[in-house]
């Protein structure tokens, strides 16, 4: 028996779209199940270079919820490249004011590091309210991994 590798055609066929409602769930594990839906390792065609993965709607991204200090502790960092340009953010801040780049940064740490990552993140998107734009879409409740 010859193992199954699956082609553009067969992954373009089979994707879905998925939303989630953050309210409530923790940062962390929300992340690695949506990493999972991205890459497509909840479906039997799942080839590891091939984008198999589906679309994830996350909305509600203020409500979710992180265990312990970090709501102080963690600081997200960025440098615009110039000398004494560092900028840090703690998560409360970032929370308040973007959050759904919360949920994006964590979901980006989660996924490989290669050409394919930049090729799986776009197919996140992230809306703090409880509306979004893909209603076109139709898209199914969170598969739960």
């Amino acid at each position: 028996m010859r193992t199954y590798s699956a082609t553009a055609k067969d992954a373009e066929e089979s994707r879905e779209w998925y939303v989630v409602d953050a309210a409530g769930m923790t940062l962390g594990r929300l992340a690695t199940q949506i990493s999972a839906v991205l890459r497509g390792k909840h479906k039997p065609i799942y080839t590891p270079g091939m984008d198999c993965g589906d679309f994830v709607i996350v909305v509600n991204a203020e409500k979710v919820r992180v265990t312990g200090k970090k709501l102080d502790d963690k600081i997200y960092y960025h440098f615009s490249g110039y000398p004494s340009g560092l900028k840090e953010v703690s998560l409360r801040r970032q929370l308040a004011s973007h959050p759904e780049r919360v949920i994006y940064s964590a979901v980006l740490g989660m996924l490989n590091r290669n050409r394919q990552r930049r090729q799986l993140i776009k197919k996140l998107k992230v809306y703090a309210g409880t509306e979004h734009p893909h209603q076109a879409q139709q898209p199914k409740p969170f598969p739960l991994v």
